[in-house]
């Protein structure tokens, strides 16, 4: 009866874990596989060893890429996560808080695509709001996706637009776990609202931080659709981050084995830093208590 019971317990999750093999087991490996062939996606696959991934580190592509992907991480740990945690702080309590809260989360129901659209719209150098709106006070207009480095700063400002509410909800939910009690004993004791927030508030946040660094970290790095809809990776493919090249040497150049070895450099570098980030905020959980 014992190892019945175990048996019908296994089927239960057998059809998820079918489907966590199928559609995301299986595919990994044959991109590992792959990385090590020269391939065009119908003639036969040609073993090349290491050639794709020594050929990395001599295309200034794949380093524009790279630094471009760099910049994306830094800039959503900056501007997205510290945003929203301010935003949620902010917005806790206040007068009319719901509906500055649907404001802030509202893009995040937008998709990609239409976000690109929207953004392209407004960045346009004819009839663009900001450019408009610099017309009307005299100043020159701006070309913000063809200069370079300014179409990768406009197109963080679009991804930050968007991703500010899902963080803001993200950080929400962990201010409302934090005991009222600790922030009014606090406060009783003649703590400032700032160090209430530093001594307090910031170490009670610290497991969904850590959720939230994790998620804007990896989406981070394989931000795709929002870049390739609005500059597509260009002028001269210097706004493209790594999920963009593996895309373009993927499908629209055909070197499908340099592309899985992109992807796969890719994977290993979210991977590490994921890996590394949760084990520092472990021990540190574990110094905490």
């Amino acid at each position: 009866m014992k190892y019945h019971n175990k048996f019908v317990s296994y089927l239960y999750i057998l059809p998820s874990f079918l489907l966590v093999f199928l559609l995301l087991l299986v595919p990994m490996f044959q991109n590992i596989y792959y990385s090590f062939f020269q391939w065009n996606g119908i003639a036969e696959p040609v073993f090349n060893g290491f050639s794709n991934y020594i050929q990395l580190f001599k295309d200034s592509n794949f380093f524009t890429s790279l630094i471009n992907t760099i910049l994306w991480v830094v800039i959503t740990l900056i501007f997205p996560v510290f945003g929203g945690l301010l935003i949620a702080v902010f917005l806790r309590g206040i007068k009319f808080g719901n509906f500055f809260k649907s404001i802030f989360y509202i893009p995040i129901t937008i998709s990609f695509v239409a976000t690109g659209i929207i953004w392209n719209y407004m960045y346009s150098r004819q009839i663009g709001v900001l450019n408009t709106f610099l017309d009307l006070i005299g100043l020159d207009k701006i070309s913000w996706l063809v200069n370079v480095p300014l179409n990768t700063f406009s197109l963080l400002i679009t991804w930050t637009w968007q991703q500010l509410g899902i963080n803001m909800v993200l950080f929400l939910m962990g201010l409302t776990s934090i005991p009222v009690e600790q922030t009014e004993a606090a406060t009783i004791e003649g703590a400032s609202k700032w160090q209430t927030f530093i001594h307090i508030t910031l170490p009670m946040l610290r497991p969904i931080t850590t959720v939230v660094i994790v998620m804007a970290t990896a989406n981070s790095f394989k931000v795709f659709d929002l870049i390739y809809v609005m500059t597509r990776g260009g002028p001269y493919r210097s706004s493209e981050t790594l999920a963009v090249t593996m895309f373009r040497e993927t499908f629209t150049m055909s070197n499908m084995g340099y592309g899985a070895a992109i992807s796969v450099v890719l994977s290993i570098i979210v991977v590490a830093i994921s890996a590394i980030y949760l084990r520092t905020m472990v021990k540190k959980d574990l110094l905490y208590y």
